[in-house]
């Protein structure tokens, strides 16, 4: 046996004796709540064979047994809470044999050359990872093995044989890696399927599952203090069995990784060195299309259809810019991965809803606030929509300051024009001048919790965000106005979304749903939100972006593009603007327009021309 066999043995035999403690927590919790119940069995047939007389044997008895009883009973309802948890199941886009047949042909192959049972089905995550997942739970239903031939060609296994996991892909692998490099990357993760296989292990990994899905439902808020009392002494003994095996449990998992591994060497071993590297690209590409490009497009209700091909077509640009271009045209040669589907395109879309599910919360089909966009139609639904809904948040909150001018300042002309922002940053209070006072609520505003809440003055405050120290004072209280009139936004889209996922008004659930089916609701998404916060500069930057922007557009025949790195971007001539951020800046942090404003002169723009707004 070679020395990657023996390290693959011994990974595999330190998972199995760790699945066996792991087994032996569930015996000893069996064995204790089953020794009352031994002892009043004892102790009642001693008195009826009269081998145990007397008074305190039956003062025995009557205590013994209603305790046994009562263990019985607990035991009962926490088998029962343990058996009925449906354990956490990642969302995925499941992939049938006849849709991708080469792709199920390479997994097969692959398992043949690592000797290891093919997993029993394909589905693909809209991330940059690859994993195994058991989805035997009876919680979870028939598992696949009982709905579809095994993909081994085996057929179908036998009765009580543990049925292999579901290999699940990073999508973005299938469209930016190759053929070869997808094997390559995929070869540690199949050989997972023997230690899986193993019996002991497949029972180790049940009970946790169990364990860990039942404290989840333990822990569901419940009505009345009866409910509440049951669920937490249910909860109380979950976890102390959970505590029992957890170390067990992690060296278990240790051990079956390690045993993959090592079994995985002598399959590409050299092509995976480069497989990890274009493991690493395809995740920064994804996460900046992700942030830069899905993001924008998802809060404005739209959801980008083919966010795999943008992968390709981001790593693609990154490679042009960091003069790599020769290399990757190279291996872009090679066959992608992507085409061991029979439909990419049809699966690419799929993923990229619940891409959009997973890291924004929108919903499962599409309708009429939320609809698919095509890469070239993103400039004109997503780009020029963001700017002018961000224009028209900018002077609506320009309305509520009421900021006169300070004596001697030129009045701020009235309507959506850029020279309107302009004149207000640009105008400092005059030396000795108070901030001014905060405007009374606007009768015609919604009125509630959030939108009673009170709004910043116009000056800075002790309490104003660190980012904006270094600005002037109308630039801070214009800041943390548009902060507020944000988050007032978004609790209301928040509220609405919250109040139509509930089914109904009031926001109740449907009748007869319990406490545990809500928990275990697989539409309770996002699961991994994408909001990274703006700070109150960044934010305020993007809304005089926005109004230059929409000034460009409407007075220069300026259009909105799509940068596949930094997402919208404007285009002047057809070419990229890339120096309009210091001008905006200086303006901000200085109360100067006169960078910006030769800026605007240079490319045609008129500030002082209304824009159209949303």
């Amino acid at each position: 046996m070679s020395g990657s066999g023996r390290a693959a043995e011994a990974g595999g035999q330190s998972a199995r004796s760790r699945a066996l403690a792991v087994l032996r927590v569930r015996s000893r919790a069996l064995a204790v709540a089953l020794l009352p119940a031994a002892v009043a069995v004892i102790l009642l047939v001693g008195g009826s064979t009269g081998h145990l007389p007397g008074a305190g044997w039956d003062l025995a008895r009557r205590f013994v047994t209603p305790v046994a009883v009562l263990v019985l009973l607990l035991a009962a309802g926490v088998a029962l809470v343990v058996a009925r948890a449906r354990p956490a199941m990642s969302p995925t886009v499941p992939v049938a044999e006849e849709s991708a047949p080469d792709l199920y042909r390479l997994v097969r192959d692959l398992a043949d050359r690592l000797g290891v049972p093919a997993p029993s089905a394909i589905a693909l995550t809209p991330d940059c990872d690859s994993w195994l997942e058991d989805r035997t739970h009876p919680a979870h239903g028939p598992p696949p093995a009982e709905e579809h031939d095994d993909i081994a060609g085996a057929g179908r296994p036998p009765r009580g044989a543990p049925v292999a996991p579901v290999l699940v892909i990073g999508s973005p692998f299938l469209w930016w890696m190759r053929v070869g490099e997808l094997r390559a990357v995929l070869a540690p993760v199949v050989a997972g399927t023997g230690p899986s296989a193993h019996p002991d292990i497949a029972a180790a990994r049940r009970f946790v599952q169990g364990l860990d899905a039942a404290v989840a439902v333990t822990s569901a808020p419940r009505r009345g203090p009866v409910p509440r009392g049951v669920f937490a002494g249910v909860g109380w003994v979950v976890r102390l069995l959970l505590r029992g095996c957890r170390e067990h449990a992690a060296e278990m998992e240790r051990g079956v990784a390690a045993a993959a591994a090592e079994r995985a060497q002598a399959v590409d071993y050299g092509l995976r060195i480069v497989a990890q590297e274009q493991v690493g690209l395809a995740y920064a590409g994804w996460d900046r299309l992700l942030t830069r490009v899905a993001l924008p497009a998802w809060r404005t209700g739209r959801w980008p259809s083919r966010l795999n091909a943008g992968v390709v077509a981001a790593l693609t640009e990154l490679s042009r810019r960091d003069r790599l271009a020769e290399g990757f045209a190279s291996r872009l040669g090679e066959r992608p991965a992507c085409d061991l589907l029979e439909e990419p395109g049809a699966v690419d879309e799929a993923a990229s809803l619940l891409a959009a599910r997973l890291f924004h919360g929108g919903p499962a089909e599409t309708g009429t606030d939320w609809a698919p966009v095509h890469w070239g139609d993103y400039p004109e639904e997503v780009v020029d929509r963001t700017w002018r809904t961000d224009a028209a948040r900018l002077h609506r909150v320009l309305d509520t300051l009421h900021a006169p001018p300070a004596p001697g300042e030129p009045p701020a002309p009235a309507g959506p024009t850029l020279t309107r922002v302009l004149t207000h940053l640009a105008t400092r209070p005059a030396p000795g001048e108070q901030p001014h006072a905060a405007p009374s609520p606007d009768p015609g505003r919604p009125q509630g919790p959030v939108a009673a809440a009170p709004l910043p003055p116009c000056g800075p405050t002790p309490d104003d965000d660190e980012d904006l120290s270094g600005t002037t004072p109308r630039s801070a209280a214009l800041a943390a106005r548009l902060s507020a009139e944000l988050a007032r936004e978004e609790v209301v889209a928040d509220a609405a979304a919250a109040g139509a996922s509930a089914g109904g008004p009031g926001g109740s659930a449907a009748p007869g749903t319990t406490d545990a089916a809500l928990l275990r609701d697989d539409g309770a998404l996002p699961l991994l939100p994408l909001r990274p916060p703006r700070t109150g500069r960044e934010l305020l930057a993007d809304h005089i972006t926005a109004m230059v922007c929409c000034a460009a557009m409407d007075t220069a025949g300026a259009t909105p593009g799509l940068d596949w790195l930094d997402g919208p971007a404007l285009l002047l001539g057809g070419v990229r603007a890339v120096d309009l951020s210091p001008q905006v800046l200086a303006l901000i942090e200085d109360g100067d327009p006169s960078a910006l404003r030769v800026w605007l002169t240079e490319h045609g723009i008129r500030a002082e021309k209304p824009v159209r707004l949303v």
